[in-house]
């Protein structure tokens, strides 16, 4: 566990939901009162069983009237100041800020359901309890996650751990991801800097067929699978981006996205919570110049570049023997001003075709970076 003083303040919106505080340093602050006067959450999303992929699919129809691209003068993410409108944040300046999603996926007051859709046994179905919450990583609107200090980096890591451990022990909840979105073109509503963390009440099939993979693994050579590709990534060395101490980042030899890239600890912990001082102070750096590379891949004067980033945790209450925590970064840029859109071959059926030789995307990455 972390021993770094960041100081935690708790308080409730207007409508009833969680926020936390995360500062950087010194005392808990003064709660400001919320004053908007906001309707109760409604939150009806339902999960129902795929039988043809063995996957749960969660119906979340209220998402439809979430807030979507705003101006920057009502962001609904920036601090409440003099002159505008009340935010979803009630003071004047924050560090790091999450709270519970207006319009969450999952919910842990999700409405009963019947247990089949249509009365019929082939479709099971459940209510989608869970949580989802909302993690601002700075209160400046300009800014990105790549432009923050250090210091703040480490807050975040800090706030991360802390809404893990947290989500981790709520009944029913199977598995913790923390991940931020950027760009329109992935999909992302707000401007504002921010992430978001899903507390499910499943394992997701991509950790599900990893901890498959895992465990044949284990079976066949009484070895870890996940330790066992870092070391190889490490002693091959044409596809590692940065190699530090506690952590390695490296493009995956069968990468899929134009450009993509895991950052992996070299000590095998299940989640973030279980990350000591030095290894989070490492991941402050690295991940910061992480990030920067990806920006700096397409050039200087290219847009900045849309990208999903996710901590890929161990499950909750199964496999967490199996597989160790890691981040996996990829953007759905090709080139400047161009997307990979994906073809029937992969949205259809699965079969991954990757435009760029992931030795060469590793290459970049490294000549992208500080001399």
């Amino acid at each position: 566990m972390s021993g770094r003083r960041v100081a935690r303040t708790d308080a409730r919106m207007a409508d009833g939901r969680d926020l936390f505080y995360f500062d950087d340093s010194g005392p808990t602050r003064e709660v400001l009162p919320d004053t908007r006067d906001l309707p109760t959450v409604q939150q009806g999303s339902t999960m129902r069983f795929d039988v043809l992929t063995g996957e749960w699919v969660t119906i979340a129809a209220h998402r439809m009237d979430r807030t979507f691209l705003p101006p920057a003068d009502h962001c609904p993410l920036c601090p409440t100041r003099p002159g505008h409108e009340p935010s979803e944040v009630p003071a004047p300046d924050y560090d790091v800020v999450v709270f519970e999603n207006r319009f969450p996926s999952f919910a842990s007051d999700a409405p009963d359901v019947p247990g089949e859709v249509d009365g019929d046994p082939l479709w099971p179905q459940r209510p989608a309890a869970g949580r989802c919450e909302v993690v601002l990583f700075t209160s400046d609107h300009d800014s990105s996650f790549s432009a923050l200090p250090v210091s703040r980096v480490r807050t975040v890591i800090e706030a991360w751990a802390d809404r893990t451990a947290e989500l981790s022990r709520l009944p029913g909840v199977e598995q913790v991801f923390p991940f931020e979105n950027r760009g329109t073109e992935i999909g992302v509503t707000l401007d504002h800097p921010h992430g978001q963390i899903y507390a499910y009440p499943f394992v997701t099939p991509r950790t599900s067929q990893l901890l498959t993979r895992a465990e044949a693994h284990r079976r066949n050579t009484g070895r870890d699978l996940m330790g066992d590709v870092l070391d190889a990534e490490r002693k091959a060395g044409t596809r590692v981006v940065l190699d530090g101490e506690h952590w390695t980042a490296f493009v995956p030899a069968a990468a899929r996205w134009p450009v993509e890239a895991h950052l992996v600890p070299h000590r095998a912990v299940p989640d973030i919570v279980a990350l000591d001082d030095a290894e989070r102070d490492e991941l402050a750096v690295m991940y910061r110049d992480l990030l920067h590379r990806l920006e700096a891949y397409f050039g200087a004067d290219a847009d900045a570049p849309p990208y999903i980033s996710g901590w890929h945790q161990a499950p909750v209450h199964s496999g967490r023997d199996l597989t160790r925590l890691h981040l996996q970064l990829f953007s759905l840029r090709r080139a400047p001003g161009k997307l990979k859109y994906l073809a029937g071959s992969e949205s259809g059926m699965g079969a991954w075709v990757n435009d760029a030789a992931p030795e060469r995307i590793a290459q970049r990455l490294r000549d992208a970076g500080p001399p």
